[in-house]
């Protein structure tokens, strides 16, 4: 049959039937995205522990129902490629968009759309066998009819490049309007199957340790050698800048790198600043792939003395 699927009519009913895949938001910069992720998981995002070899991607958080279970992935931002790394990112993107069993587009209530939307909407319309999905976000932002106004412009734009949504869902993430009635529209969407990951089975690793996690890794570059364990990151606090305008957001990351004796503060410092200020650098840019967000971060280095043998430090840490 070459991948088609025949739905032929069951004898038991159909609510014993359990549906298991994978869905992906997409959007630009600021569309909602991860709200309305953190809103669907009900929680802070969870990330897998250990997950099954299905995905190569980031799992940003899984959607548990008696009858089904969403597992939302990451994708790389997609944008216009200027340079050869732009490009290959894009290949990933599309390669992602063709393994899930759904796409969820985010579009901003209260922006109209514009070129990147544009740019997102064709990539979709050749991705052709994959169901997509227009969510309006942020509509607690905008009046019923200006809502109105974009969700005609948003189904506009499927017909003008040639495809058709599976749905068109406006969701308030924050408000936690309609975000339920989003789920239940996503569900029968998914293939028919088990669980992919056991309900138990999420370790909660809010965004702030996978940050710390990236500064320590661009820490220990070049120096495992003189300080192979003695750096402990710690994220003291992650915060939006305040007085942006929504379509240029900066989020100010404070964190602190802790080393065990005053003689390793030069090492990672290094002659000048020079070594910290490429470890600020090399981590700015791993963490704003991460979270699809610009970022100001401001590193501080500290002595913890001998912070692996005292059991109160080392809680502190995190560890």
């Amino acid at each position: 049959m070459g991948g088609m699927s025949v739905r032929t009519p069951s004898s038991e009913p159909s609510e014993a039937t359990h549906r298991a895949g994978f869905a992906c938001f997409v959007g630009r910069p600021n569309a909602g995205k991860s709200t309305l992720t953190n809103a669907l998981v009900g929680q802070k995002v969870a990330i897998t522990s250990n997950r099954p070899q299905t995905t190569r991607h980031t799992v940003r958080g899984i959607v548990h129902r008696p009858e089904a279970q969403l597992v939302l992935v990451d994708t790389p931002g997609l944008h216009k490629p200027r340079t050869l790394l732009g490009q290959r990112l894009n290949d990933v993107v599309r390669a992602t968009w063709a393994e899930v069993d759904v796409i969820g587009f985010c579009l901003p209530a209260d922006q109209k759309l514009g070129p990147g939307d544009r740019f997102i909407a064709k990539e979709l319309a050749g991705i052709r066998r994959t169901p997509k999905m227009a969510i309006v976000t942020k509509t607690d932002l905008v009046d019923p009819k200006t809502l109105a106004e974009q969700l005609i412009a948003v189904d506009q734009l499927a017909k003008e490049l040639g495809f058709e949504w599976a749905e068109i869902v406006p969701v308030s993430a924050v408000q936690g309007q309609q975000v339920g009635l989003l789920a239940d529209l996503l569900v029968p969407l998914l293939p028919e199957g088990p669980a992919l990951y056991p309900e138990g089975d999420l370790t909660d690793e809010p965004e702030q340790v996978m940050v710390a996690e990236l500064i320590r890794e661009a820490a220990l570059e070049g120096v495992r050698d003189e300080l192979p364990h003695s750096i402990a990151v710690v994220v003291e606090e992650m915060l939006p800048r305040e007085d942006r305008p929504a379509d240029r957001p900066l989020l100010d990351i404070h964190a602190f790198v802790y080393i065990e004796r005053p003689s390793q503060k030069g090492i990672v410092i290094g002659p000048k600043g020079k070594r910290l200020k490429e470890v600020g650098i090399k981590s700015r840019q791993q963490i704003e792939a991460l979270l699809g967000t610009p970022v100001f971060l401001d590193l501080h280095v500290k002595v913890a003395k001998d912070w692996q043998r005292d059991p109160r430090q080392l809680r502190k840490l995190g560890f």
